[in-house]
């Protein structure tokens, strides 16, 4: 069975940077698209980045393009979220999901881990 456990939030600083890690066990991912999604208190859960299976294509939410990058390690059973210049509104819950059809996610999620940027 898949299991994913993301690691690397944390409070930051207004400018500051974030990498997110999210280690998967179980199931080799190197076949899944995988995604980051984020969910802010009273807003909808929404897809941040996500990396194709195949050919590694990204996708990045237009709030986050140029300052995130999403990547997969070199076991292939890590997934990266590489965060700079973070923003207040960039605060959130960020999960990890794998098996992801283009922004929608899949059956897998971690237990997320909370990145609060603020001064």
């Amino acid at each position: 069975q898949l299991q994913l456990v993301e690691s690397g939030g944390g409070p930051v600083q207004p400018g500051g940077s974030l990498r997110l890690a999210c280690t998967a066990s179980g199931v080799n991912v190197e076949s899944y698209a995988m995604a980051w999604f984020r969910q802010a208190p009273g807003k909808d859960r929404e897809a941040v980045s996500c990396i194709a299976s195949t050919d590694g294509r990204t996708y990045y939410a237009d709030s986050v393009k140029d300052r995130f990058t999403i990547s997969r390690g070199n076991g292939k059973n890590t997934l990266f979220l590489q965060m700079n210049n973070l923003k207040p509104e960039d605060t959130a819950v960020y999960y990890c999901n794998a098996n992801v059809r283009e922004t929608e996610p899949g059956p897998y999620w971690g237990q997320g881990t909370q990145v609060t940027v603020s001064s």
